[in-house]
């Protein structure tokens, strides 16, 4: 009996995008998780590659160092909590301090799911920006500015309605949102409860409303 041998295929083995396409997104997840809840410092490739199963030799073909895989996080971070955002923020079905309340209430319900182990990454590596890259620090402003931009928006539309006083600045007031909001977070990781989320908002909805 005579067995053929199938022929070598000569060349480079194809690419298979679907493969490199889902390699790339489980680290940039696994990477998000880990950022949000250790910061990007005393986070390690190791630890993120263990996490999801995949060797340490493959990481560089995805990303050129760790300074460039922070970089990508950070950016699909923002992608993500951009989407969240509008999804608060431009309901039409709820007048616009309920969309910042239910923005708010998310945020209580997210900090409640992952145990208070996870914050805002802006917030981490904003905390850390002394010893990080000098490529975080325009980039973090810029994701902070886009923020404020979204909620000064919806600040307008509540001047509009007569739900906040005609003379508010709502630029000024979403920035004071922003500035506080990341305070806040980080108490509540601190003591483990949402009581700093609920009292940060309480004094700025007290402060601006008729």
């Amino acid at each position: 009996m005579t067995i053929t041998k199938p022929k070598a295929r000569r060349g480079r083995p194809p690419n298979v995008e679907r493969e490199f396409t889902d390699t790339r997104e489980a680290l940039l997840r696994s990477g998000m998780e880990m950022l949000t809840e250790q910061g990007f410092a005393t986070t390690g490739i190791d630890a993120i590659l263990k996490r999801i199963n995949v060797p340490k030799g493959s990481f560089y073909n995805y990303f050129k160092n760790k300074e460039a895989f922070g970089q990508e996080v950070l950016r699909q971070y923002a992608l993500y909590f951009a989407r969240k955002l509008d999804y608060c923020f431009l309901n039409e079905q709820v007048s616009p301090m309920q969309r910042i309340s239910d923005f708010v209430e998310d945020a209580k319900s997210g900090m409640i799911k992952h145990e208070f182990r996870r914050g805002c990454l802006v917030g981490n590596l904003g905390q850390e920006i002394v010893v990080l890259p000098e490529s975080f620090r325009c980039e973090l402003e810029n994701i902070l500015l886009d923020w404020q931009e979204r909620l000064a928006a919806c600040l307008r539309l509540a001047v509009q309605q007569g739900q906040i006083h005609s003379n508010s600045d709502c630029d000024e007031l979403a920035a004071f949102f922003w500035i506080g909001w990341e305070g806040a977070v980080l108490r509540a990781k601190l003591t483990q409860d949402v009581s700093p989320l609920d009292a940060f908002f309480r004094g700025f909805v007290a402060g601006i409303q008729k």
